[in-house]
């Protein structure tokens, strides 16, 4: 079975005998709903395919871009509140970015692992909470007061920069420039591992040197570090992508469309930040 990289799209249908059995019993993933709704409305994964109830409409296309679109306005809306908060007030930023990422933080992991993928009432104040912690820290990597740079037509950047490649991956997604294949999965995946463990230790370090070992200090190795990321949080869309088209492929109910547009959101925050910075390397003297 096919993982991604992203925590919200894991354990997705099989294949079988032409058509795609129902959604996985791990322990996360937007195609877990079988253990959710019942075995009378998914049947039992692996032995017969998944047959939607009379009166359950099926997820389209349509589902996923309207609720990404609701998923983004509310976490935009709340990063421009945050953003003009902090500006007038920069006390608060600290509290918005410490405060923001661990809720969002705890929201993904309570969808993620309670099977709540689904759910707008867990997505949609991710996504806020989730803006609160973006506008204050575009703040804080932009403005004068924070030791930041570039002011506001930085973040205007990060954001065309982010839909920009978003729009690029889909792009190499419907003409399948790049298959999504079990062998890039797991390249994929072993390469975010690999950077978040080199994020973690690099901040532990910098609990004890100054700098830590170098990543995120602005040098040249913060900047190969920084294209990096970028390069595996574009590339984890063409998963989410396929996560998507999978479960629409596999008759999933309407609703879950929320968990597709969490998924997706989850990336564009991860994308953004990490475009974020790296610009603001290049802004430095």
């Amino acid at each position: 079975m096919r993982s991604t990289s992203n925590p919200v799209f894991r354990n997705l249908p099989r294949q079988e005998a032409g058509n795609y059995a129902n959604f996985g019993t791990g322990a996360a993933g937007a195609g877990q709903f079988g253990n959710q709704y019942g075995q009378q409305q998914y049947g039992q994964y692996g032995q017969q395919p998944y047959q939607p109830a009379p009166a359950t409409r099926t997820m389209t296309i349509d589902d996923v871009v309207t609720k990404t679109g609701i998923t983004l306005a509310v976490l935009t809306v709340a990063a421009i509140i945050s953003y003009a908060l902090s500006y007038n007030s920069p006390g608060l930023a600290p509290l918005f970015v410490i405060g923001g990422g661990l809720v969002g933080l705890v929201l993904v992991l309570v969808a993620s692992f309670g099977n709540k993928m689904d759910n707008p009432a867990i997505v949609l104040p991710y996504a806020a909470f989730e803006g609160l912690f973006l506008g204050a820290l575009s703040l804080m990597f932009t403005d004068v007061t924070f030791g930041g740079v570039g002011g506001s037509a930085l973040i205007g950047q990060a954001v065309l920069g982010t839909f920009g490649v978003f729009a690029g991956m889909l792009v190499v997604y419907k003409t399948g420039a790049i298959r999504v294949t079990p062998r890039f999965t797991r390249m994929l995946l072993g390469a975010m591992v690999g950077v978040v463990v080199l994020a973690l230790g690099n901040l532990i370090a910098s609990f004890f040197t100054d700098g830590g070992f170098g990543l995120r200090d602005g040098g040249a190795l913060a900047i190969v570090f920084s294209l990096v990321c970028i390069a595996i949080a574009a590339f984890s869309f063409l998963l989410d992508f396929d996560a998507a088209d999978q479960l629409i492929r596999a008759g999933a109910p309407a609703k879950a469309a929320w968990g597709v547009a969490l998924g997706l959101t989850v990336t564009l925050v991860w994308l953004y930040v990490e475009i974020l910075r790296l610009l603001s390397y290049f802004q430095r003297d």
